[in-house]
């Protein structure tokens, strides 16, 4: 295998571990990013620049200044966080080890696959233009609705969002 695939899968599986076990759940953000960074790296090997691209500018912009946004906007703190049963904490347990159990025994007889015999390596397959001429032509549907989706989206936070005359936020 090759080093820089071993190096970023370790630093993608050590800072998804963060994310879980972070207390500050501003830092939690942080090894998220990380995780979204490595990945991106992930995508750079298998030749994919635009996928890893999107990733860093999608998710690893947006959506983390989205994440930290509502995290500050809620002040979470140890302080106001209720306090959890042992109960629930067992349960939770329960689950994530049964969780663990199911895709594990699911997993147990899958063989990894090689490429196929006779197969041609194509190098533009993660390329900009290729992606382009896919999704204008064989999904042009499914992208036109996601458009559409998106943009009721947007007029949706606006009327949500939108004061009426004389009303005050806080």
């Amino acid at each position: 295998m090759h080093p820089l695939f071993l190096f970023l899968s370790f630093v993608a599986l050590l800072s998804a571990l963060g994310v879980v076990f972070a207390k500050n759940p501003v830092h939690s953000v942080l090894f998220l990013i990380l995780t979204f960074f490595s990945l991106s790296g992930h995508y750079l090997l298998l030749n994919a620049q635009f996928l890893a691209a999107v990733n860093i500018i999608v998710y690893a912009g947006a959506i983390m200044v989205l994440f930290l946004f509502v995290i500050m906007f809620l002040n979470l703190n140890v302080d106001t966080e209720p306090h959890k049963p042992a109960l629930a904490k067992v349960a939770a347990a329960v689950a994530g080890g049964s969780l663990l159990l199911i895709l594990v025994a699911a997993l147990k007889d899958v063989q990894p696959t090689g490429v196929p015999a006779g197969t041609v390596f194509n190098s533009q397959i993660g390329m900009v233009d290729q992606l382009g001429m896919k999704l204008y032509t064989d999904f042009l549907l499914p992208f036109e609705l996601a458009s559409v989706l998106f943009l009721v989206a947007m007029v949706g936070a606006v009327m949500l969002g939108k004061r009426e005359a004389g009303e005050r936020n806080f």
